[in-house]
């Protein structure tokens, strides 16, 4: 019970440290998710966490919230998740809070706009970061199936722009096909 204990205080720790510092949305604060639960605590290996960051990213929701929750019920269960989502959630509460009282004084200031516009830049270095992290994780499975699959959707959403939620779901009906195949030459 202690090392429960201590595992759900260093879980609500953590979130409140990657909710409290992290900008730009979702896909920053998995990647930090990944450094620290993978990465640093080696609480999840990497394939591990790259297979909570797809379920994250599949379903409905706040992608910050849906990867404290994979990794709050890996981790801890039940009671991981909800201090794992507390942790995630309080601090942009409190940090939107105090903004929005704020707004009408900060939307022209000079110094907030340049520094928002600054967030901005390295959120994109960021996301570019994660996107090829789990690009280098698939290629490295050597599974070309997945390659394939992760070339086509790039195609269709960057250059075909077919709504990504179609995409989504082209996928999620490819990935119930290849586990209905292998299920059926008793692979899986």
């Amino acid at each position: 019970m202690r090392q429960e204990k201590g595992v759900l205080w260093k879980l609500f720790t953590s979130m409140i440290y990657l909710g409290t510092f992290t900008f730009g949305g979702g896909y920053v604060i998995v990647t930090l998710m990944k450094k620290k639960f993978a990465d640093e605590l080696h609480w999840i290996d990497e394939k591990e966490m790259l297979d909570l960051i797809a379920i994250a990213q599949s379903a409905p929701g706040a992608i910050a919230v849906n990867g404290s929750i994979v990794v709050g019920y890996k981790l801890a269960g039940i009671p991981g998740v909800l201090v794992s989502i507390l942790g995630t959630i309080l601090p942009p509460f409190v940090i939107l809070s105090i903004v929005s009282m704020f707004y009408v004084a900060f939307q022209d200031n000079i110094w907030v706009n340049s520094m928002l516009t600054g967030m901005q830049a390295g959120v994109g270095a960021v996301i570019i970061a994660v996107v090829l992290e789990m690009m280098y994780g698939i290629f490295a499975e050597k599974k070309w199936g997945s390659v394939a699959i992760m070339v086509i959707a790039f195609v269709l959403t960057a250059f075909l722009k077919i709504n990504v939620v179609f995409v989504i779901l082209g996928c999620i009906v490819l990935g119930g096909i290849r586990t209905g195949l292998k299920m059926r030459r008793g692979e899986v």
